[in-house]
């Protein structure tokens, strides 16, 4: 009798595990479309970054991100203009500068005179904040749909999108016109704003996690290296004098509550605590949006800011930028774990990539003896004037000059009349001699000519003939405008455009895709996965590597 009550006691016990197996493997199965798509964007993270802290990142963060996702090791911009606005805009649309219209974080408008930053609108008003100028923003430069425009359109609003930064143009411009919500970081008062464009007023939750004073308790902390500082041998010495740091300050640590301005959160962007902050609003979006809990797919985009601004100021070989990643990792690493407990891998798709890449001080680079410098626009366009002066007589040839771009006065040439296209080849000709610049291309070449390779495919790929300027110029590999900034991005350069792009999750097998894929190619893929239309401006076509 025991004997047969030992057998039947082991029968059923595997029949049980058996049955909680077959329970597993069932709720593993990926639905037929992911419940939540998470785009997370690096500001300036280089594709070699991947390789350069390998060996010191943890295996449940972009190693397991690759290990188990799909690795895109040769993803590309395909224009000449690398700024975060361009960046966002291209990876939302799927469309280039040219057909977007965000070509470059600011542009000049002739008819209005005056500068255009790409997200700002003075019709719309501050929501989470008494600071007037934080909210006067919205998507109304961008002329073409996002992938959560397209999302909202296919599940007649039923989808949520929104997206999160500490930038307001990284946010909204990833949101897109439909969007629930952008959400981005006010550093006058430390909270997360929005704009009356998108909210009236700000949810329940979002003014709860306000009320925490999160990025105080971040300020009052002391930013150390994560580990032993010898350790840190993929960087060159923490003081060297290629750095512009904090304030001045370029060594480890620092003191952030001695560095911090009385009452200001300006700070938290220039260190790895501000995208920290950003990870943790993320995590309560999920939650209190009941993102991905439902059977319309929905769709949320983080920008990581930090890592920009402390790429700025300190370069990719300082130990600020080698822990800025050490650090990240581990917030990946903590985000993926959160995933899988809230939504399951299997109904969750990841995909993880940067705005752009960024050069190696020029500083530095002059050191080892590679060529490389920083051009003085300044002084370059008052050389161009005075010329100018001397060909045609005084007046104000030129209206505007923002990231290499010049804007010519087109009435006064107009009334003076000159041929538009003359004056453009004269000013290409004379600002082409100046040393550190590669390229001066005027915009009527641009519009007549059929560029389908090389730097001047780039420059078309970025020219928009409302917005765009009289001259484009391109500066050699490794010159960069003079600024405050220990380095800067703004080419068409490897080290500028090649970033690397990675998917996880949902329905993605392991695997390593080695030719060259444009940033365009982002959204497609998405709306194929979706099965709805492309964004309207997308011209390019899915990856079909991952979509197969």
């Amino acid at each position: 009798m025991l004997r047969i009550l030992i057998i039947f006691t082991l029968i059923f016990s595997i029949y049980l595990t058996q049955s909680f197996a077959q329970q597993q493997t069932r709720k593993k199965i990926p639905p037929e479309k992911p419940k939540l798509i998470i785009g997370i964007i690096v500001d300036q993270m280089r594709y070699d970054y991947i390789s350069r802290y390998w060996d010191k990142f943890d295996t449940k963060g972009f190693k397991r991100l690759i290990g188990e996702g799909a690795f895109c090791k040769n993803a590309n911009f395909d224009y000449i203009f690398t700024q975060t606005a361009v960046g966002h805009a291209t990876i939302s649309t799927g469309a280039l500068p040219a057909v977007h219209g965000i070509v470059s974080n600011t542009w000049y408008n002739r008819l209005k005179e005056q500068r255009i930053y790409c997200v700002g609108d003075d019709k719309a008003k501050t929501t989470g904040s008494e600071s007037e100028d934080a909210g006067k923003k919205s998507p109304k430069n961008l002329i073409t749909t996002t992938t959560g425009d397209e999302l909202k359109l296919a599940s007649n609003g039923k989808s949520k999108v929104i997206a999160i930064s500490l930038k307001d143009r990284a946010a909204i411009l990833s949101a897109g016109h439909a969007a629930d919500a952008a959400y981005w970081f006010d550093e006058q008062t430390g909270n997360f704003v929005t704009s009356s464009y998108y909210l009236d007023s700000l949810p329940k939750w979002v003014r709860k996690f306000n009320k925490e004073k999160n990025p105080d308790l971040y300020l009052n902390r002391v930013w150390s290296t994560l580990r032993p500082i010898e350790e840190y041998t993929e960087s060159i010495a923490d003081n060297n004098p290629f750095e512009t740091g904090i304030k001045g300050q370029i060594t480890f640590p620092y003191n952030l509550a001695e560095i911090r301005e009385e009452k200001k959160y300006d700070l938290l962007k220039t260190v790895p605590f501000g995208n920290s902050l950003t990870k943790d609003f993320t995590i309560n979006a999920i939650v209190n949006e009941e993102l991905g809990v439902d059977d319309f797919t929905d769709l949320l985009i983080v920008s990581l800011s930090a890592t920009d601004y402390i790429g700025h100021s300190y370069g990719p070989t300082s130990v600020e930028n080698e822990d800025t990643y050490l650090r990240l990792d581990e917030e990946i690493a903590h985000f993926l774990s959160f995933i899988d407990n809230q939504i399951g891998k299997e109904n969750c798709l990841v995909y993880l990539t940067a705005d752009h890449g960024v050069a190696h001080s020029p500083k530095y680079l002059e050191s080892q003896h590679i060529p490389a410098g920083f051009f003085n626009d300044n002084y370059a366009i008052t050389l161009l004037k005075t010329y100018l002066n001397a060909i045609y007589g005084y007046g104000e040839w030129v209206s505007e000059y923002i990231d290499q771009q010049i804007y010519l006065n087109r009435n006064l040439i107009e009334d003076s009349k000159l041929s538009l296209d003359e004056f453009q080849k004269r000013t290409a000709q004379f600002f082409i001699q100046f040393t550190g610049v590669a390229n001066a291309m005027t915009a009527t070449n641009l519009e007549n000519s059929d560029y389908s390779n090389g730097i001047f495919s780039k420059m078309k790929n970025n020219y928009n003939q409302n917005r765009s300027g009289d001259i484009l110029i391109n500066l050699e590999p490794n010159w960069m405008e003079d600024s405050f900034s220990a380095t800067n991005h703004n080419s068409p350069y490897a080290y500028d455009t090649h970033v690397p792009l990675i998917w996880y999750g949902w329905k993605v097998n392991r695997k390593t895709i080695t030719r060259r894929v444009s940033m365009t190619e982002i959204a497609p893929t998405i709306a194929t996965f979706l099965n709805m239309p492309f964004p309207n401006g997308c011209l390019s076509e899915p990856i079909i590597e991952i979509t197969e």
